[in-house]
């Protein structure tokens, strides 16, 4: 994986996603460039964890899998998530069995091509799959 140059305050979600009620925890999500050469990039979402002694709490790093199913979409609005969508699609309500109260979660669109993550060689749509996900995490 290569590297993006910067730090975790430029991927900060300053003032919270949209139609997001209050939250005591932060949040941050951009882009991990895993092949500058072919254009891929994976889109992340970290939500700390809900409790002061975050440095004390595991981190989950949740993987919905691909091709075709986005970890934001599914993992984060409808399965452990902090939020879920309304379902007028107006906005966002708290879920109160979000993993975020024991844990910092770490939400990864993959392989390239799913969801938010993206890919400029269209190729790569071709041979997409968890085995790709994986050398771009090793």
């Amino acid at each position: 994986m290569e590297a993006d140059e910067g730090n975790a305050e430029d991927d900060l979600i300053k003032g919270g996603l949209p139609g997001q009620p209050r939250v005591s925890f932060k949040q941050y999500s951009g882009y991990v460039t895993v092949n500058l050469t072919a254009g891929r990039a994976l889109f992340y979402w970290l939500v700390e964890a809900e409790s002061p002694f975050l440095d004390d709490k595991p981190l989950i790093l949740w993987l919905n899998g691909g091709p075709g199913c986005s970890s934001i979409a599914y993992g984060a609005m409808e399965e452990i998530g902090p939020f879920k969508a309304l379902p007028s699609g107006t906005g966002l309500a708290k879920n109160h069995y979000t993993w975020n109260k024991l844990a910092n979660l770490l939400f990864l669109e993959s392989p390239a091509g799913v969801g938010f993550s993206y890919t400029n060689t269209s190729s790569d749509l071709n041979t997409t799959g968890d085995n790709q996900t994986g050398l771009h995490l090793s």
